[in-house]
């Protein structure tokens, strides 16, 4: 086999890699709006919150040391012990769903029948107060986080296939982060799946996001499914945020994550897990080939900033529903 042709083989499945963890995110968007019809527009923003307080408990910080400093001119900072990464992750996970039941009980509780736009614009108060919340309570300094996941390319691997093309290949560069990532998302995903198909909640779930009023007349907690399905973004979230976190350090930008997601649910659908995993893994494969064959050579790079959203737009213009979404029918 040709250099090339492995070369190309490479960047095929680090776009798989990648398309997995971008169909993560994308999951996080779909669960509540399949559940709630609410885009939440904060979903970034909780991975961007969930990894801050990840950190925060494993360094042991004070939450809010900032601004207790500056009201009181004390000098606290921390509580002078680490948190192992496993209790971190634990207590960092109750955090969140602590914010679901917050955000049902305060916000969307009593936002029930407005428009879409409404709850829309509540997603975006939400992100923005979420975001300055998480500066009080760990401050805006870019965050190392450290919790054994391994870094750099593997030596594995690469001196394995080393040998496949000849003098002119020197084997597969894969990121073991990456591939850590990759398992761990992949497992979440097919979690997901199996508790939205064969648990009592997860027919709950499927059921409220068919009809709200029909679920409430079989006795449906509302209140519950929502909950429930903010937890479960919560999780995502977290996982998504420790992932890109670990990859590239924690920092406001993280929030940014979501952005990527916004194609894949595009091509996906709005409405479904098995379109969110496909539109991630058609993203992430496609920027990478994309880049590799026309965007370096041709174009100068860097088109991996703007290819997903233009092939999301292609989708706009000829299925604006996506590949597995419900095809929307008006009755005049």
């Amino acid at each position: 086999m040709s250099a090339d042709f492995l070369y190309g083989i490479e960047v095929i499945i680090n776009g798989l890699m990648a398309g997995v963890l971008y169909a993560l995110v994308a999951l996080g968007f779909v669960l509540i709006f399949k559940a709630s019809g609410i885009f939440n527009y904060a979903q970034g923003v909780m991975a961007l919150f969930a990894a801050l307080t990840l950190v925060g408990i494993m360094e042991g910080q004070v939450p809010f040391s900032h601004l207790i400093n500056a009201i009181l001119g004390t000098e606290i900072h921390d509580f002078g012990w680490e948190v192992p990464a496993l209790l971190a992750i634990l207590l960092t996970l109750i955090v969140m769903v602590g914010f679901a039941w917050a955000v049902q009980q305060f916000v969307f509780r009593h936002l029930v029948g407005q428009e879409p736009i409404i709850l829309f614009m509540a997603t975006i108060g939400l992100a923005y107060f979420l975001e300055g919340v998480g500066d009080l309570m760990w401050g805006s300094d870019i965050k190392t986080l450290a919790i054994g996941l391994p870094q750099g390319g593997s030596i594995w691997v690469e001196e394995f296939t080393s040998g496949l093309g000849g003098d002119g290949f020197y084997g597969f560069f894969i990121d073991k982060l990456d591939m850590v990532a990759t398992i761990v998302a992949a497992v979440l995903v097919i979690g997901l799946i199996v508790f939205a198909q064969y648990t009592k909640q997860g027919r709950a779930m499927r059921a409220v996001a068919d009809d709200h009023q029909a679920a409430l007349s079989v006795g449906i907690s509302l209140n519950f499914i929502w909950v429930l399905v903010w937890s479960l973004a919560g999780l995502v979230a977290l996982v998504a945020g420790v992932m890109w976190g670990a990859k590239s350090g924690v920092q406001f930008s993280l929030s940014l994550i979501a952005l990527k997601a916004l194609p894949v649910l595009m091509l996906g659908g709005f409405t479904s897990i098995p379109g969110a995993i496909v539109g991630g893994l058609v993203i992430g494969v496609g920027e990478k080939l994309f880049e590799y064959t026309i965007g370096a050579p041709f174009l100068g790079g860097a088109t991996e900033n703007w290819f997903a959203y233009m092939l999301a737009l292609i989708f706009l213009v000829f299925r604006p529903q996506g590949l597995f979404g419900e095809k929307m029918i008006e009755r005049v």
